[in-house]
C-alpha cells in the first residue's frame, strides 16, 4: 500500500503547483497557508483517456477542531502525546475543492499562528482528520520527512528531516523510473515559497531564493519530483538585519 502511495504522490507532484506562503509580523506572530493546485495540461498527459471519465465533485471547508469535537469518543481513545500533537492542528481551516466539471482541483491549509514553532506539518493534516474520524493509528506517519519551522527573531529557519529512510529510498527509485516514463513531457510541477519577514533580509542559505525589491520578503521555486527524492533540499536558513 505504502508503494502504491508514492506511486499515486508521484503522479500528483508532476501535475501540481503548490505554493507556501509564511508571513511573519513583528511580534513573531503571523500566517501560513499553502495552496496545492492540480495544473491540469500536465494531469491530463498523465491520465490519458482516464482523464473525461473523471466524475467528482467536493467542496468542503473545516477546521480541524472541529474533527476533535465530532469524534469525540475516538479522539480519547489516542494516547496523550497523540493527543497533544492534533491539538497543534486544532486551529488548522482547510478547504478542499475537487470539480471534474469545472477542472478545479485545489487544496488550501491556512493558519495564524502566534509563534513561528507552532506551525504544525500541514501536509499531514488530512491524514490526521481522517484518523480521528476512522480511529486509525497515525497514518500521517508513514510520511518519510518531517517539516518543522522556526524563528528566534533573527534567524528563521524551515527544517525538513527524513524520519524513514526506507520509504525515501522506495520513493527516489519510483520518482526514477517515473522521470524515464514521463521526463520528456512538459509537465508543470512547482514548488514554491513566499516569504514575508518583519525586517530586512541579511543572508539566506539557498543562493537560488531571490529576494524581492522590499528587501523583506523573498521568493524561491524548486522543481517537486526532486522535492520528492531529495525533501532536504528546501532546507532553509534566513538571517535578518
Amino acid at each position: 500500500m505504502k508503494y502504491l502511495l508514492i506511486v499515486l504522490l508521484l503522479i500528483l507532484a508532476s501535475s501540481c503547483q503548490i505554493t507556501e506562503t509564511i508571513t511573519i509580523n513583528s511580534d513573531g506572530s503571523g500566517d501560513i497557508e499553502i495552496v496545492q493546485q492540480r495544473e491540469e495540461n500536465s494531469y491530463m498527459q498523465l491520465a490519458g483517456e482516464e482523464y473525461s471519465k473523471e466524475n467528482v465533485f467536493q467542496d468542503t471547508t473545516y477546521v480541524f477542531k472541529e474533527y476533535i469535537e465530532k469524534y469525540r469518543e475516538n479522539f480519547i481513545k489516542y494516547l496523550p502525546e497523540e493527543q497533544k500533537l492534533f491539538q497543534k492542528y486544532a486551529d488548522v481551516k482547510v478547504h478542499v475543492k475537487r470539480s471534474s466539471y469545472e477542472k478545479e482541483f485545489r487544496n488550501i491549509f491556512s493558519l495564524h499562528f502566534n509563534k513561528v514553532s507552532e506551525i504544525p506539518d500541514l501536509f499531514k493534516t488530512e491524514d490526521y482528520a481522517s484518523d480521528i474520524q476512522h480511529n486509525y493509528a497515525l497514518t500521517a506517519e508513514n510520511h518519510y520527512f518531517r517539516i518543522e519551522y522556526d524563528f528566534d527573531g533573527t534567524i528563521f529557519k524551515r527544517s525538513v528531516s527524513i524520519i524513514n529512510k526506507d520509504e525515501l529510498e522506495k520513493a527516489k527509485e519510483q520518482s526514477e523510473n517515473f522521470e524515464k516514463k514521463y521526463g520528456s513531457s512538459k509537465l508543470v510541477q512547482s514548488y514554491l515559497l513566499k516569504y514575508h519577514f518583519p525586517k530586512k533580509i541579511k543572508s539566506i542559505s539557498n543562493s537560488k531564493a531571490i529576494i524581492n525589491s522590499d528587501e523583506k520578503s523573498l521568493t524561491l521555486e524548486f522543481k517537486l519530483s526532486d522535492c520528492l527524492r531529495n525533501p532536504e533540499m528546501t532546507n532553509l536558513k534566513v538571517v535578518l538585519e
